[in-house]
């Protein structure tokens, strides 16, 4: 046995791998030295030549488990593309970001784990859907250039395996790390591997409310919602607050007393300057002279969020990072420094966002905190009173920074948004009577929850100079 690793060692090298995708299989290896020709699923036209799916391989496992932790028997999948495997520029750019431990590619893989049955055969082959789960969820990736990261959730809304008649529960997922794969380095920078659990409506309500990394935890806390290594089970029909009520009561108290984790989610809006005074004389006033209309749109998948640390209340403008941060919503050097005061502001927010602005106002702006919806080319962040680094204030509560439009919450409006917004969280997206609308004139800002219209959206926001 002795002789083994060598000789495995050895074969790998003699494939003439990639640099970048050895060193993850490597990594892969240490965890299944057994398992050195894993079923695969590959793409025939690779990317750089032209294909559709961004991901080069995705490999399957069989994992054994460990009875010992209640951890059973299940399906390994793991993603090779995402991050950079030829470091040669055919798929990714280096990293220039500048860091001392630059990034390969995006950064990461994508993992899934999938439990088996317990009457399965001994010699079953894992089902495919999650490769094309994976896949899809990487195409997202490339095409927005938003990256995911831990404590993410993604609305997925239907049933991960794609069937249409599936009753299954599980239709959202959310993205933790990895428990058997760490931070990889490679030639070409390092690597996390970022692991998708399946989960309910109900869990996925509550993550965007409170925050991802919670969420988890609380699912590790027994096999039947995933375990401590997350394991997904399709069959699995209830929520962790449906199986352990007593949660729900702790996380309600926590959102009371703390507010929520949760930065900010991507989503469609448009906006518009009212010109001074234009609420309290005529609605129909608000719109400005065509030339100097201030209107934008955006479009997103309305995929990734990000959480952010409960004592963070600064509003970065020029540090780096990553287009899914919804402390500061862009990493762009070209982004001017000239701050556009607006005199007021009409913002037009779709329907299936809409709840999230009782979220923004109760649980983040009560709390001294910032709220961002963001798209692909634009955002709009609220702001608290206390929150610093931002460019608005008292004197000036509406403003625009390049494609960064901001919006202060005076305290004293707070209750009165809280009582306006409460509707919003009984009603569903599909059962919205729109266009609702939210107004208050001394303030000279209104709120329309209604669908962009189609001629604006997927318009790239101009960067005002």
């Amino acid at each position: 046995m002795a002789a083994a690793a060598p000789e495995k060692e050895t074969a790998l090298k003699k494939r003439i791998l990639p640099r970048g995708l050895q060193k993850l299989i490597e990594q892969c290896l240490k965890i299944y030295p057994d398992q050195t020709n894993p079923l695969q699923v590959t793409t025939v036209l690779k990317y750089w030549l032209g294909g559709q799916d961004p991901l080069d391989y995705i490999s399957m496992y069989h994992n054994a488990g460990d009875p010992e932790q209640n951890i059973p028997p299940h399906w390994h999948y793991v993603s090779f593309g995402l991050s950079d495997l030829h470091g040669d520029g055919r798929v990714h750019l280096a990293d220039t970001s500048g860091g001392l431990e630059p990034r390969s590619g995006m950064g990461f893989e994508l993992t899934f784990r999938l439990v088996k049955s317990p009457d399965a055969a001994a010699n079953e082959r894992p089902p495919t859907w999650p490769a094309n789960l994976l896949q899809s969820l990487a195409k997202y990736v490339f095409q927005s250039g938003n990256r995911l990261c831990t404590g993410d959730n993604i609305p997925w809304r239907r049933s991960l395996d794609g069937s249409k008649d599936s009753n299954t529960a599980i239709q959202h997922m959310l993205i933790a790390e990895d428990p058997q794969l760490p931070r990889t380095e490679t030639p070409f920078g390092w690597v996390d591997f970022l692991q998708i659990v399946g989960v309910t409506s109900e869990e996925l309500e509550q993550a965007s409310r409170w925050n991802g990394k919670g969420m988890l935890n609380l699912l590790t806390k027994d096999p039947a919602t995933g375990g401590p290594w997350l394991i997904t089970d399709m069959a699995r029909s209830s929520s962790v607050f449906e199986q352990f009520p007593e949660t729900l009561r702790q996380l309600e108290l926590d959102l009371e007393k703390e507010g929520s984790d949760l930065a900010g989610v991507n989503a469609d809006f448009t906006f518009k300057e009212l010109a001074k005074g234009a609420l309290t004389v005529a609605v129909k006033k608000e719109v400005l002279d065509p030339d100097e209309d201030l209107s934008r749109s955006i479009s997103s998948c309305n995929i990734a969020v990000k959480e952010e640390a409960p004592e963070k209340d600064t509003l970065e403008q020029s540090t780096g990072s990553t287009s899914s941060d919804m402390v500061n919503p862009f990493d762009n050097p070209n982004i001017p420094s000239r701050v556009f005061p607006l005199t007021g502001i009409e913002l037009t927010l779709a329907p299936y966002a809409a709840k999230f602005l009782m979220l923004a106002v109760r649980d983040r702006i009560r709390h001294g905190r910032h709220f961002t919806f963001k798209a692909q080319h634009m955002a709009v962040t609220f702001v608290a009173e206390s929150v610093t680094g931002s460019i608005v204030n008292r004197q000036t509560p509406y403003a625009v920074l390049g494609s960064w439009v901001q919006i202060l919450i005076p305290n004293r409006l707070v209750p009165r948004m809280v009582e306006r917004f409460g509707e919003l969280s009984t009603r569903s997206a599909d059962g919205m009577k729109i266009p609702l609308t939210y107004e208050w004139p001394e303030q000279n800002l209104k709120f329309i929850i209604d669908n962009p219209p189609p001629e604006l959206l997927n318009q790239q926001g101009p960067i005002l100079a």
